[in-house]
């Protein structure tokens, strides 16, 4: 039997609608198959414990990649930083029978990309500065900005090797190029452009010989092939979003 490899992001089970979609999926009609989440789940760990579980007992593999929600601190200790989180999250990921690591599936290299946003899709406004919500949910070291924080994930993906692949799927939350976002969204929302990603993560996927990557983030379902590059997004999305995001599972490939 073919394993079948479906796509998810942006679940944000902190709506109870959502994590009762979670628990609505079928126990026994993915069993074979794998998994990819693209962030964007919970900042509360026991909820990404639960949701992460729950996904575990359905799949054969769930693979997951944190996206900038999983890593707030609202209402977390004052001492406590977004990179302190990070590792409480990737601590989480591995109990709940999920994994943040690369994985092989015969000849197939799952590679997740960690990453945050640099600005090399533009530079943030002062709008921008008083609305985006992890200006004030993440709370980093001392003298680390969002280049720093960009620069501190993305580095870690230089480890990755797809020596002996025949295939590369990669995945991250944030986006790896701005002409991702559709032309038809409004000038109004590109306010966000500076935040959704970074540059650099379309240099490590095609680095790595990435045919399909994985993205989240943005909540705008799209699928589009790039130079040889097939860019899926899969949201669930917020309660509402149905205009935007499908709210199914979306298979994007077979093995």
């Amino acid at each position: 039997m073919a394993t079948r490899v479906f796509a998810l992001s942006d679940i944000h089970v902190d709506y109870d609608v959502n994590f009762q979609w979670v628990q609505n999926l079928s126990c026994a009609d993915y069993r074979d198959d794998i998994l990819i989440l693209a962030g964007d789940l919970t900042h509360k760990l026991a909820q990404l414990a639960s949701c992460l579980s729950e996904f575990a007992t359905r799949f054969a593999k769930v693979l997951f990649v944190p996206g900038n929600h999983d890593v707030w601190v609202l209402g977390e200790a004052p001492e406590r930083t977004s990179l302190q989180k990070f590792a409480d999250v990737a601590a989480t990921v591995e109990r709940s029978g999920a994994s943040m690591q690369p994985h092989r599936q015969s000849d197939v290299l799952f590679a997740p990309l960690l990453s945050w946003y640099d600005y090399s899709f533009g530079e943030p406004s002062a709008d921008l500065y008083g609305i985006w919500m992890d200006f004030h949910a993440c709370r980093w070291p001392r003298g680390f900005g969002p280049k720093d924080v960009a620069k501190h994930f993305m580095d870690q993906n230089q480890r990755l090797s797809a020596e002996g692949a025949a295939k590369v799927i990669t995945f991250s939350h944030f986006l790896p190029r701005i002409d991702l976002i559709p032309a038809h969204v409004s000038s109004r929302h590109r306010l966000l452009d500076p935040v959704l990603g970074s540059t650099r993560i379309e240099q490590q996927l095609r680095h790595l010989g990435s045919s399909i990557h994985v993205y989240g983030h943005s909540h705008i379902n799209r699928r589009i092939d790039i130079d040889g590059v097939t860019y899926i997004n899969n949201a669930l999305g917020y309660p509402g979003e149905e205009r935007i995001t499908a709210r199914q599972l979306l298979c994007i490939d077979e093995l």
